[in-house]
């Protein structure tokens, strides 16, 4: 927390302000539209996954319908997918960013095409912060004319070539889960560059009441809105959100410059004109065997660590899904580890989890 939290939420009871509607949504919404800059419009929402329900809704998937979803990544992005009636198609990571590989997407989408099965839309995740391949995803989905939901939950604070992520897909989803670089406890926002989206999103997220009188709905609704008072605490993240991110690249640069000598580690570079919020700090071994004593090292010492995403083409959920794989995804989730992040971590904190590791190669 950054201190003034506990101000909005006040003036939430103050002024009885506690239901999904209010100054402090209005002014939450305010505040991201004017970080992301863009010309964006924000709907504040319960969470990234109510977002990206939404916004596959939005973009007009229904029963019946692929969608193409990155692969590594948490199942949040997929599930949303299944809601709807439509059926995931997965597509691997390339080893730049690990987020979808463009190659693997093209080949992809020709295929399906060349079943009749033109995707509806693809879900492309900034993975731990990391800035998918901007122009080369969105350069292949306006040649085939497919829309992209922007799943920018592990991404705020994060740019390519200085535009903020949470822009560039025609909808973009973030999440301010307790896990997130803000938070508001839970709670996510859909973010369009058109005020008809919001204003859509705003009025299916409010169980579809049409305007009138009495309780009218032509269409099935969902509860969706965030409250006043999770609006409130996120007004005063938002204050400290620059301070958290550059928290989170300390700790980065900290895991680097003393684990950079190990040669059985690597570390996700930003490519140029990249900029990661760094969410999570993630380090690449040689093996699984070494992935897992280090894991294990770090357990024993009460330091949580945890293995990349486990692709979503390997989880039993999706087993009989399409897929369009190059294995990187697989040897990354074999031999990648997550290692603490979070925004309050103490040097001493840092030291002690860098000596649990290089006590591992002595």
């Amino acid at each position: 927390m950054g201190g003034t939290e506990q101000s909005f939420v006040k003036s939430a009871f103050d002024t009885n302000w506690v239901a999904p509607l209010g100054p402090n949504v209005d002014g939450f919404e305010e505040d991201i539209q004017q970080y992301l800059q863009s010309g964006t419009s924000v709907a504040a929402l319960s969470s990234g996954t109510a977002a990206l329900h939404l916004g596959l809704k939005l973009l007009g998937v229904t029963r019946g319908d692929e969608v193409l979803c990155q692969s590594m990544t948490f199942s949040a992005s997929a599930n949303p997918i299944v809601y709807l009636g439509a059926t995931p198609v997965f597509i691997d990571s390339e080893s730049q960013t690990w987020n979808m590989c463009p190659e693997q997407l093209e080949i992809a989408i020709k295929d399906r095409i060349s079943k009749g099965k033109k995707p509806k839309a693809i879900v492309a995740v900034h993975l731990y912060g990391m800035p998918y391949q901007v122009e080369a995803i969105h350069k292949i989905a306006l040649t085939y004319e497919i829309p992209v939901l922007e799943d920018s939950a592990e991404a705020l604070g994060s740019s390519h070539n200085d535009i903020k992520c949470g822009t560039f897909g025609d909808i973009a989803i973030l999440s301010f889960n307790g896990n997130k670089i803000i938070t508001t406890s839970g709670g996510g926002a859909l973010v369009s560059k058109t005020e008809k989206y919001k204003e859509k999103a705003i009025f299916l997220a409010t169980q579809s009441r049409d305007d009138a009188p009495h309780y009218e709905h032509s269409e099935i609704g969902f509860n969706y809105r965030m409250s006043n008072i999770l609006a409130g605490i996120g007004r005063g993240q938002m204050q400290v959100l620059d301070q958290h991110v550059q928290k989170r690249r300390n700790n980065f640069k900290f895991y680097k410059e003393h684990l950079q000598e190990l040669p059985d580690i690597k570390f996700l570079e930003e490519p140029n004109g990249f900029y990661s919020n760094r969410w999570l700090s993630c380090i690449e071994t040689t093996s699984y065997e070494l992935r897992e004593t280090i894991r294990t090292a770090l357990g024993k010492e009460n330091i949580e660590s945890r293995p990349l995403w486990k692709p979503m083409h390997r989880q039993p959920v999706f087993e009989d899904c399409t897929m369009y794989l190059n294995g990187i995804s697989d040897d990354l989730f074999d031999r990648g580890l997550c290692l603490p992040s979070g925004s309050n971590l103490e040097q001493e904190d840092l030291f002690r989890i860098v000596s649990v590791i290089k006590n591992v190669f002595t």
